[in-house]
């Protein structure tokens, strides 16, 4: 998963490296090849000549114009004769063009991956570090601490949550058609099965043809109970059934299936903010396919600003290579992804965990 972008994160790290090579000082700053100036040289005679010790790094750079923010070659020398290394502009100029053209070609929305960049310079100009901790340390530690910064964005536990509100909890999915909406709800009943919460499905896409059969296979599976409406029946009915079937029944979860929409839609739109009005869910989730790249990020923040989502799920995130929609919708949205769907089976869903994607792609793991 992500592995192409895996892959041009680790060649950033490789550049980097490359362009922070250290030399070691010529001769003329330090003592000749062989000597060793903390010893003494005998004269001719058998007596003992104390030879003058050279300078040291403190000393060298003692009374240098250069300020600390503005590495001087003195300083440069000083990091080097204690083992440690100065990162420069200059040293990142070339690895962080290189860097935000490997995002943009992931799909990573510009501004994402102008935040990256801006982190990523910012930790490490001007760093000194011990060699022992290699630049390629450093670099990982840049990364991982700017692509956690833009993923992890209004992350909350989704559990937890569940687990607090009053019951039922009702769970409303947006999107547009075709992206795994119906089968994201199917699988987020079994995901909440398996944590002892009953839920009920409600069919809030009353206008499509053989949407009532799509979730009803659905339903049967699982062993669900499906409320649903006559086709062309009022959405926020059909959902509002589902919360008073819930509420007679002890189950804990509604999840409502909407009509595919796009936001330029109006009818559409109009039918979601009928059902925020007579319903008010707990939650609204926009589902999306990771695959989409850019164009799933574009969705994302426009069915937000149209109808503001509390969190997305990504389907398709195991064939998806390039990374940029995971990468970049909390950041655009200010709402957390949430689930990661990974195959076509009903356990094929997986709690979001920005540590553990980070981690995945800088090879932590």
């Amino acid at each position: 998963m992500f592995d192409g972008l895996k892959d041009k994160l680790s060649g950033f790290r490789k550049d980097v490296e490359e362009s922070t090579k250290v030399e070691e000082p010529d001769e003329q700053t330090g003592s000749a090849e062989g000597d060793d100036p903390s010893e003494s040289d005998q004269a001719g005679d058998g007596s003992v000549v104390q030879t003058e010790a050279a300078p040291s790094a403190d000393a060298a750079v003692e009374g240098s114009d250069e300020s600390d923010d503005d590495p001087s070659t003195f300083q440069r020398a000083k990091a080097f004769a204690t083992g440690r290394i100065i990162i420069e502009e200059e040293d990142l100029e070339e690895p962080l063009w290189d860097l935000e053209m490997a995002l943009l070609e992931s799909d990573v929305e510009m501004s994402v991956a102008e935040r990256i960049l801006d982190t990523v310079r910012e930790k490490m100009l001007g760093e000194s570090r011990k060699q022992v901790e290699t630049t390629g340390e450093l670099v990982e530690s840049a990364l991982h601490d700017a692509l956690l910064d833009v993923i992890a964005v209004g992350q909350f536990d989704f559990e937890e949550r569940i687990a607090e509100a009053d019951k039922p909890v009702t769970i409303v999915f947006t999107g547009v058609n075709g992206v795994g909406k119906t089968t994201s709800i199917a699988k987020l009943s079994e995901w909440l099965a398996d944590r002892g919460y009953s839920s009920v499905l409600a069919n809030g896409d009353t206008y499509r043809a053989g949407a009532n059969e799509q979730i009803r296979e659905h339903a049967d599976r699982l062993d669900r109970e499906l409320i649903t409406h006559d086709q062309g029946g009022d959405p926020a009915a059909v959902i509002y059934d589902g919360v008073e079937y819930a509420e007679a029944n002890d189950i804990d979860v509604v999840l409502g299936d909407t009509a595919g929409r796009l936001h330029t839609s109006d009818d559409l739109m109009a039918q979601l903010e009928k059902i925020d009005r007579v319903v008010d869910p707990d939650m609204t989730l926009f589902v999306d396919e990771a695959v989409a790249g850019q164009d799933a990020v574009t969705r994302a923040k426009e069915f937000n600003d149209a109808a503001e989502i509390d969190g997305t799920i990504l389907t398709k995130a195991d064939a998806d290579s390039s990374g940029g929609a995971a990468i970049s919708v909390a950041y655009v949205t200010g709402k957390p992804i949430l689930f990661l769907g990974t195959g076509q089976g009903y356990d094929d869903i997986t709690l979001f965990d920005p540590e553990e994607l980070v981690e995945s792609l800088l090879g932590e793991e």
